[in-house]
């Protein structure tokens, strides 16, 4: 085998087609321990951003040198994947209708004001809408302005249908999509690598793509790059024509409040609501277990969060309930980087925003095996490295400390602390 992808989501079924676009001749495999999608990809809220930096503000704190690069690197990359779904007739429920960002207090609104501004600096077509632009497009008690982004920034899709759609794609190619094979283990030796399958199988390949993003601690040597937190969603029944017609949204764009505990929420094909985020949840350890995909107590929250949200929506119902792990690193986005003497290559950290920087990551994965003179390979938020995560038993008390600095951030006001000024002078900030 030329290369194994380890990891049948989103960034591994792209790297898959990247390659074999790039050259056809390739042998490529994808060993997935489930079935594709089966994590993040196929249980996230659906939202196709640009920004390959977890947002603009974020993308500034860590590359100013590059982020006019990067937002156009992100645009670019959203366009294209778009113009992929259409021409490979993926059913995947994609739907261009930007994102409306809205702010719940009276900081929030100032912080969004200033977000469209930095976005206007930087080419970008963010527009502030005080509260009476905000309430006559979706109104709630709750909402006191927003900022929105267009259909060039924000897509909305179905994703378990993008990432079975991406699996034919790729075997379409001639990838060897194999599900239900988890590597255990990756051996170097002369010219290439060993991977190790449960039940003892052995593939060889030239080159490893590691693209397992939250289920990475297999790989010892990528543990004090992330941490996985848990994050839940809720999905209500479809509503009625008159429900609808209680909330506006007439655009139908994916929507999120502006704390540091915020919740994103969207329209489903058949109008359903779906309304996650909030709460995010580290297990000591880096444990990632199907135990935790259900948590009650996180359900209870955003129950009564989203009544306080649409109290015309009295009694609706909630039909599903589901969590699962993203990966986060100390800069927020997402990072790479090579081991094994340059045979095995990673990308992950996408910290909830991977759905369409995934893509992108994977043409640097690509760019690694087959491109090596790429200058995207050359910018340093490729080459750089996120401060480490240290082990335990420092990391659960540090995890927990940076979560509970945030929700007193969002309950002060906004103001961050010494805690979280320091961060901020570390590099470690985000944009949520």
């Amino acid at each position: 085998m030329d290369v194994a992808v380890v990891g049948g989501g989103f960034t591994g079924l792209w790297a898959a087609i990247r390659l074999l676009d790039t050259d056809p001749s390739l042998r490529v495999a994808v060993l997935e321990a489930d079935r594709v999608g089966w994590g993040a990809s196929g249980r996230n809220g659906g939202f196709c951003e640009a920004s390959l930096t977890h947002g603009l503000a974020n993308g500034v704190l860590h590359y100013p040198d590059e982020i006019d690069l990067l937002e156009d690197e992100g645009r670019r990359n959203l366009a294209e994947l778009v113009a992929f779904v259409a021409d490979e007739g993926i059913d995947a429920e994609l739907e261009p209708t930007g994102q409306l960002l809205v702010a719940s207090r009276p900081h929030e609104a100032d912080e969004l004001r200033a977000y469209a501004d930095l976005s206007a600096a930087h080419g970008g077509g963010v527009r502030f809408l005080d509260r009476d632009a905000v309430q006559a497009l979706q109104p709630s008690p709750r909402w006191l302005g927003g900022a929105m982004a267009g259909g060039d920034q924000c897509v909305m899709v179905n994703p378990a249908k993008l990432a079975w759609g991406l699996a034919t794609a790729a075997e379409r190619r001639g990838a060897l999509v194999l599900e239900h094979s988890r590597v255990s283990g990756l051996r170097r030796r002369a010219g290439g690598v060993s991977v190790a399958v449960d039940g003892g199988g052995l593939v060889e390949a030239g080159h490893v793509l590691v693209a397992t993003s939250a289920y990475s601690a297999w790989l010892r040597r990528l543990t004090t790059v992330f941490v996985p937190v848990y994050d839940y969603v809720l999905m209500t029944e479809p509503l009625t024509a008159e429900q609808r017609a209680s909330i506006g949204w007439a655009g139908r764009y994916g929507m999120s409040d502006s704390g540091n505990q915020f919740h994103y929420f969207r329209l489903s094909a058949d109008d359903r609501i779906l309304w996650g985020g909030y709460d995010a949840i580290y297990h000591s350890g880096n444990r990632v277990a199907p135990a935790h995909d259900l948590r009650p107590e996180t359900f209870a929250v955003l129950e009564r969060n989203f009544a306080a949200t649409f109290p015309q929506l009295d009694g609706v119902r909630f039909t599903h309930r589901w969590g699962g792990a993203i990966d986060t690193t100390t800069r927020f986005c997402a990072t790479f980087g090579d081991v094994m003497g340059g045979r095995v290559h990673y990308a992950l950290g996408y910290t909830g925003l991977g759905v369409g920087a995934s893509r992108w990551a994977a043409g640097i994965l690509r760019d690694a095996v087959l491109r090596p003179q790429s200058e995207l390979l050359r910018l340093r938020f490729v080459r750089s490295a996120p401060l480490p995560i240290p082990p335990e038993p420092l990391r659960t008390p540090l995890v927990n400390r940076m979560r509970d600095a945030v929700i007193g951030a969002d309950a002060s006001g906004g103001d961050r602390g010494l805690f979280l000024r320091t961060m901020d002078a570390l590099g470690i900030g985000f944009d949520s």
